[in-house]
C-alpha cells in the first residue's frame, strides 16, 4: 500500500494540506490536447499543457485587479466565513476544491482562526468532470474529521459542472462507503445558480483567476491518469519548484488579508442578499441555448460563461471566440489582453447575461 503524505505547496504548513500526489507529467500541446479530448481518446484530467510565467505586461493587469477588486472579495469572504460557521457550528473542517478553490479555503482558515478564534482544518482535493471526486483523499479526512463537517469551497460557478459533480460524487460515495457528506459548496459568486451558498451571484473579477500556478500554492491542475496511479494514490499533481521565485501565493493571501482585517469590524456583522438560485438556473440555461443556436455549437462543454472560466479558456485551451458585455469594462481588460496576445477574436454582444464568455474551438475530425 503506498503511503500518502499531505504538503503544502509553497503556502505555509498550517494554511493547507493538499491531498494530491506529486508526479511528473509530459506536457502536452494545447492543440494536440484540445483534439484528443474533443475525439474521446483521451479525458482532460490525463492531460497537462505546459504552463510558463506570465509576462510583466500581464503581471501588471493581476496587480491592477488586485487594487480594483480586493476589497469586493474580502467582503466576500467575510459573509462566506460567517455563513459557514453559522452552518458548521460543532465544527468546520474546510475542503478546498483544487486548484481554484484552494487560495479560497486558505483566506477562509485565516479569517475563521483569527477572529472567531475556530480551530479550522483545511484540506485541498481533486474533483475532475467526468471522474469525480478523489475517494481517497475523502477518506483520508474521514480518518481524523466528522462527515458533518466537511464543507467544500471553490472560487466561483460557471455553468455549475462541478456542483452538480460534487452531489453525484458523494452519492456514489455514501453508495460505496456508507458515509453521508453534505453536498454542500460555498464559493465567492455563482453564476450558476447550484452553489449551496455564494456571497454574490455577480460576474466580477476575482483576482487570482488571472494566474495559474503562481498564485495556487505553484501547484499545477489536478491529473488523473489511472494507468499511471495506483488504487490507493491521491491525483496527481504537478508540483513547479522552478516557480518558486516567482510565486505570488502568499503575497495574495497577506493582501486580501489586510483588507479583510480593514473591514472586518464593519462587515462582520452584514447579511449577505440571498440569490434567486432558480432565476440563475434559467439565465444559465437560456444562455447556453442561444450562443449553442447563434454561433452553432454542439456541445455546452465548449461554452464556459463568466470572467473566470474565459480566462481558464484563454489561458490553457484552444479558444474560438471571445465574448464580451462591454469592450472598455476593466473587469475584461486581462481578457483582452489574453485575446489579443492569441490573435483570438472579440465580439461585444451588450445582452450577454456575463461580463464575459469564451467558446472553444470545435475540432472535426
Amino acid at each position: 500500500m503506498t503511503i500518502m503524505r499531505p504538503f503544502s505547496g509553497s503556502y505555509m504548513p498550517d494554511d493547507v494540506e493538499f491531498l494530491l500526489k506529486p508526479i511528473d507529467c509530459e506536457h502536452t500541446p494545447i492543440s494536440v490536447k484540445e483534439r484528443l479530448i474533443q475525439s474521446g481518446k483521451k479525458h482532460y484530467s490525463e492531460m497537462l499543457s505546459h504552463e510558463s510565467l506570465p509576462s510583466d505586461d500581464y503581471l501588471a493587469l493581476f496587480y491592477q485587479a488586485m487594487a480594483s477588486n480586493q476589497e469586493r472579495m474580502a467582503k466576500h469572504l467575510i459573509l462566506l466565513a460567517k455563513q459557514i460557521l453559522a452552518m458548521r457550528a460543532d465544527g468546520i473542517t474546510l475542503v478546498s476544491l483544487a486548484r481554484a478553490g484552494t487560495p479560497i479555503g486558505v483566506l477562509l482558515k485565516q479569517i475563521l482562526k483569527r477572529y472567531v478564534n475556530a480551530n479550522v482544518s483545511h484540506y485541498s482535493i481533486s474533483i475532475l468532470r467526468d471522474v469525480g471526486i478523489d475517494q481517497n483523499a475523502l477518506r483520508f479526512i474521514l480518518k481524523s474529521h466528522a462527515p458533518e463537517s466537511l464543507v467544500f469551497v471553490d472560487g466561483w460557478t460557471g455553468k455549475g459542472v462541478i456542483a452538480r459533480q460534487l452531489v453525484t460524487s458523494l452519492q456514489a460515495f455514501a453508495l460505496s462507503d456508507g458515509v453521508m457528506i453534505p453536498a454542500e459548496l460555498y464559493v465567492l459568486t455563482d453564476l450558476s445558480g447550484l452553489a449551496t451558498f455564494a456571497a454574490s451571484s455577480e460576474d466580477y473579477l476575482i483576482p487570482s483567476c488571472l494566474l495559474n500556478a503562481t498564485v495556487s500554492g505553484l501547484i499545477s491542475r489536478s491529473i488523473y491518469n489511472r494507468h499511471e496511479l495506483n488504487s490507493d494514490d491521491f491525483h496527481g499533481c504537478v508540483y513547479y519548484r522552478h516557480f518558486e521565485p516567482h510565486d505570488l501565493s502568499r503575497y495574495f493571501i497577506e493582501t486580501i488579508l489586510a483588507r479583510v482585517e480593514c473591514l472586518w469590524q464593519t462587515c462582520h456583522g452584514q447579511s449577505s442578499i440571498e440569490p434567486n438560485r432558480l432565476q440563475l438556473q434559467a439565465v444559465s440555461r437560456q444562455f447556453l441555448l442561444w450562443i449553442s443556436q447563434r454561433y452553432g455549437i454542439t456541445e455546452h462543454a465548449l461554452i464556459k460563461p463568466g470572467i473566470g472560466e474565459a480566462t481558464r479558456v484563454l489561458l490553457r485551451r484552444e479558444a474560438k471566440l471571445l465574448l464580451l458585455k462591454d469592450r472598455e469594462s476593466e473587469a475584461t481588460l486581462h481578457l483582452r489582453w489574453l485575446a489579443e496576445s492569441k490573435s483570438i477574436p472579440v465580439m461585444v454582444l451588450n445582452d450577454l447575461p456575463y461580463q464575459a464568455a469564451a467558446l472553444i474551438k470545435e475540432i472535426r475530425s
